[in-house]
């Protein structure tokens, strides 16, 4: 199935680099996310507190989510379709329109939030496009996505987009044979181990990792073995340019 995708080109300034293109990922890298779902998940075990325990609520949730990615894929309105399942099936049914009507609410708010940039992107981001061919590599809903962009003030700096359905190495080698570009010259930074590194690094990519606080369960994996040539982990994104200076 073709990779839905939004995409558009400007001029950058040319200056040798290292890297053909730096790609960003966008949730929880360039702008918080994960805490909107932490905030939902709390109110969703609060409506079904008369029901379950808190922890089973959230372990049949997760269970749920896992199970529907095949379906519906990430994002705000795949997690509501999951909180709607899981709530009719934990309450045998029983649970009332008033209460899916509550879960529907939670996604709306979700969907309407403010765009909040994670610290330094907004310094960063701009000094990096004035140096080098900035991508953003996201998965997700689409218009989800691309209202993100569009209220973060970002979208002007990155001479491309890509917003996919999932973020694996099928991903990466067609967005790579796409815009014609060698694996040893990209560069792709983010939150995630296993949607933004690993793929990436199997494919002799190179990758900057930077953990967030707040990282869903499935994004989780082993980080990459200590020493490897094309890997590297920071704490913050302002500290990424000084980096590609000394890879450079």
């Amino acid at each position: 199935m073709k990779e839905p995708r939004i995409s558009a080109s400007t001029s950058r300034p040319a200056r040798a680099s290292s890297f053909d293109v730096i790609a960003f990922d966008a949730d929880d890298t360039l702008w918080h996310t994960e805490r909107l779902y932490v905030d939902a998940q709390q109110k969703f075990r609060q409506l079904l507190a008369g029901y379950h325990d808190p922890g089973w609520i959230e372990a049949r949730l997760y269970q749920t989510e896992m199970h529907n990615l095949e379906h519906f894929g990430y994002g705000i309105k795949a997690f509501a379709l999951s909180m709607i399942e899981t709530a009719v099936e934990l309450t045998e049914g029983r649970i009332s329109g008033r209460d899916i009507r509550a879960i529907i609410d939670l996604a709306k708010n979700m969907l309407n939030a403010d765009v909040e940039l994670m610290d330094h992107v907004s310094e960063t981001i701009p000094h990096l496009a004035a140096r080098h061919t900035l991508m953003l590599v996201t998965k997700g809903d689409l218009l989800d996505q691309q209202r993100k962009l569009s209220g973060s003030g970002l979208a002007d700096y990155f001479a491309h987009v890509e917003i996919v359905s999932d973020k694996n190495q099928e991903t990466y080698t067609a967005l790579l044979n796409r815009h014609s570009l060698l694996p040893e010259r990209f560069l792709m930074v983010g939150n995630s181990l296993r949607s933004d590194i690993l793929p990436v690094l199997a494919l002799g990519a190179w990758a900057v990792f930077i953990p967030h606080p707040l990282t869903w369960a499935h994004e989780s994996a082993e980080p990459p073995k200590p020493g490897h040539p094309r890997f590297y982990q920071l704490e913050h994104l302002d500290q990424l340019p000084d980096l590609l200076e000394q890879i450079e």
